[in-house]
């Protein structure tokens, strides 16, 4: 049972955190607009109808009482769409109203994923909605019927065809649809929301039922069991269509099609009574939706699926350890001078499945970055409102898609990197951008797109720009510069913004100036094996970029040996390899080595003196050099041999190696090889910061 209630929470957390983020983008959409379209209110009016039904089955009430009064606001809105005719205070009334409600929905949602109590205090929330249909209301009364009251009926009875029906409501609804649970089923009023929720899903709100407060009412369960559960349609077209959600229904003992003789007296057919047992339920299911042809949104629902992202985790798990079963399997020493052709045929068959295996398992963790992206409408909406800023966000490549642990990852660096753009970048008034030639109304774009195995975000405003000036002296006040002042470059006074407790906010504002800065961004970022780096010209505007790999779990390596020890280096960060001569190797003042390609100068890394490593290889004409490229550092390292190119598998450090600054040296990960061994996976551009700082 409470395998099964949490099950049931998931799918809620699920569907409802779903609908809620597709509320506000609505909502957000329809700002821009200052204009409700039709689709956009029914949408509307649908997900506060589920999320209201839901909530009030998993006895959440607060969220289905609120919910549940949105959606009489947007009845209203249904019956006579007066929203394009709102005047602008009125219009940004509203807006907050309702993105204020979306936001304690998400927060009490985010309680129930943390096992917290949700709030029971929402008389706020419902008074300020109430008030605001007050105002809609104008003295109308009639204006404030919800749905369900609409079709509300009262039991009767009626003579049809000389045939005694017992209890059928009284309603103007020209046919009636009358279910009859299985007996001792128990809990018949949320059987029968359920079985309302499957007709929704196949004809939308077309219908109204009877008892109308089946899922908050548990006093309506003796009421089904006496007289039954009722459908009013008002279109013949949508009979066939409840029937099959009917019959794909679970526990239905029978049900029955009745023309109301009442709301069409000139059509007196009654359809047959059509019953179904438990068995005959099963069997006619499958009939019945292959002859049916289901609705487009039914087709979207059956080829999708949720997945817990801990079974994914797994999956992947269980992958990696294949790849490197399959690489010990063909590469054991045991069949070195075999001839076995049948054997070296089937291994490259199994190594075309575990490739195939690998990239569908990957790709099931691969997700639009739109879900992160569509986030910061909401944050520049709210902070335009807040700093009394007009700025428009552009958003660019948001189906662009990576690894879902590492989008999770970069929702609180973009949020901050937004935040910082609309506090520090944006002009402080449409003056002055116009003074400086620039349209009154800011910009923001934000864009996504893949070099390679990495993804590119950018951040990129119009805004004032950083000074140098300003970035040096508050860094000169923080001490944290290590070189004189006129030996900054441009590039490297703008990274001073990624040291910890930076900011050049002259103040401390709601959004800013409060000492955590950019460094935050920066070490989140390099948690997945990102880099941040920052270009700015002064009066035009910053831009902010991260450039992030694709995905941890599985990357491209070349395999060098060095010494007795083999190191891999992810085929990303190379370049170029090759032999050089002892006359093209040049040394600088202080006797650094330094080999010229392609015009420029870059530093030779010997990886035996770096590491200390006991190697025979160490005149530069014996070994090979390996060109190297991470963010905007490069340079050449100097190896024993290349062993070849190589899938692996990332795997983390243990933890106990934390406390000795493994990953500072270097070092990314580890891998096993097929022969049992473990490489160490290098991370190019702490090698060359640690190379930097043996000098």
């Amino acid at each position: 049972m409470n395998n099964g209630m949490d099950s049931m929470i998931d799918m809620y957390l699920f569907e409802t955190n779903s609908l809620l983020e597709q509320l506000e983008n609505i909502m957000l959409e329809a700002e821009k607009a200052k204009a409700f379209t039709t689709e956009d209110i029914d949408e509307i009016f649908r997900i506060m109808h589920t999320i209201k039904g839901s909530s009030a089955m998993m006895e959440f009430d607060s969220i289905s009482k609120i919910a549940h009064r949105v959606e009489d606001l947007f009845f209203i809105f249904r019956q006579n769409n007066t929203t394009n005719s709102f005047s602008d205070a009125m219009r940004t009334e509203l807006f907050n109203l309702i993105l204020n409600a979306n936001d304690f929905m998400r927060t009490e949602v985010a309680k129930i994923e943390q096992n917290e109590p949700i709030s029971d205090n929402i008389d706020s929330f419902i008074s300020d909605i109430n008030t605001f249909i007050e105002k809609l209301n104008s003295g109308e009364p009639n204006t404030l019927e919800t749905a369900e009251n609409k079709a509300k009926a009262t039991p009767n009875t009626v003579t049809q065809n000389g045939t005694f029906v017992q209890s059928i409501p009284t309603t103007n609804a020209p046919y009636i649809i009358k279910i009859i649970f299985d007996d001792g089923c128990g809990m018949e009023h949320l059987r029968a929301f359920m079985v309302k929720n499957t007709i929704m899903d196949n004809i939308g709100n077309n219908f109204s039922f009877y008892p109308e407060d089946v899922e908050t009412n548990s006093e309506t369960c003796n009421y089904i069991m006496d007289n039954g559960f009722f459908i009013f349609l008002e279109d013949e077209t949508l009979v066939d269509s409840a029937v099959a959600a009917i019959k794909s229904s679970l526990n239905i003992a029978s049900f029955e099609v009745i023309s109301n003789p009442s709301a069409q007296p000139e059509k007196h057919k009654i359809a047959a009574t059509d019953s179904l047992q438990n068995g005959a339920a099963n069997q006619n299911k499958a009939g019945k939706k292959a002859s049916t042809p289901p609705a487009a949104n039914q087709q979207t629902k059956q080829s999708i699926i949720s997945v817990s992202l801990s079974k994914l985790d797994s999956l992947m798990a269980i992958v990696g350890e294949i790849v490197i079963t399959e690489s010990m399997v063909t590469s054991s020493p045991d069949l070195k001078g075999l001839k076995l052709d049948n054997f070296t045929k089937s291994t490259r068959q199994l190594r075309k499945l575990t490739d195939e295996l690998q990239d569908i398992a990957m790709s099931m963790r691969m997700v639009p970055i739109s879900g992160v992206f569509n986030k910061m409408n909401r944050i520049v909406r709210d902070m335009g409102q807040h700093l009394n800023k007009d700025v428009r966000l552009t958003i660019i490549g948001e189906n662009t898609e990576l690894d879902k642990t590492i989008v999770d990852s970069i929702n609180d660096p973009l949020i901050h990197i937004v935040r910082n753009s609309m506090d520090h970048g944006i002009e402080e008034s449409a003056a002055e951008r116009i003074a400086a030639g620039k349209e009154p109304q800011g910009e923001i774009v934000l864009e996504a797109k893949h070099t390679g195995s990495d993804i590119i975000i950018t951040i990129a405003d119009d805004g004032v720009g950083v000074n140098p000036e300003k970035v040096l002296e508050k860094a000169k006040r923080n001490g944290i510069l290590t070189k004189p002042e006129n030996e900054y470059t441009q590039r490297e006074i703008l990274a001073l913004l990624l040291a910890p407790g930076f900011s050049t906010n002259e103040t401390v504002t709601e959004y800013s100036g409060r000492g955590v800065g950019m460094d935050v961004v920066k070490q989140n970022i390099e948690k997945v094996g990102g880099v941040v780096t920052i270009d700015s010209e002064l009066g035009e505007g910053t831009c902010i970029t991260l450039k992030i790999p694709l995905t941890l779990a599985i990357v491209d390596g070349m395999e060098i040996a060095v010494g007795k020890s083999t190191f891999t280096m992810p085929i990303t960060n190379i370049k170029q390899s090759f032999k050089c001569n002892h006359d093209e190797v040049i040394f600088d003042s202080v006797g650094n080595e330094l080999i010229e390609r392609m015009g420029n100068y870059y530093p030779i890394v010997r990886l035996h003196n770096l590491y200390n490593i006991e190697t025979s290889v160490t005149d530069i004409e014996e070994g090979i050099l390996v060109w190297v490229e991470a963010s905007d550092k490069s340079y050449c390292l100097f190896v024993d041999s290349f062993i070849g190119e190589q899938q692996v598998v990332v795997k983390p450090l243990p933890p106990y190696l934390n406390g000795f600054n493994i990953k500072n040296s270097g070092v990314a990960g580890c891998t096993i090889l097929g022969d049992g061994n473990i490489s160490i996976i290098l991370d190019a551009l702490s090698l060359h910061t640690a190379f930097m700082n043996s000098l």
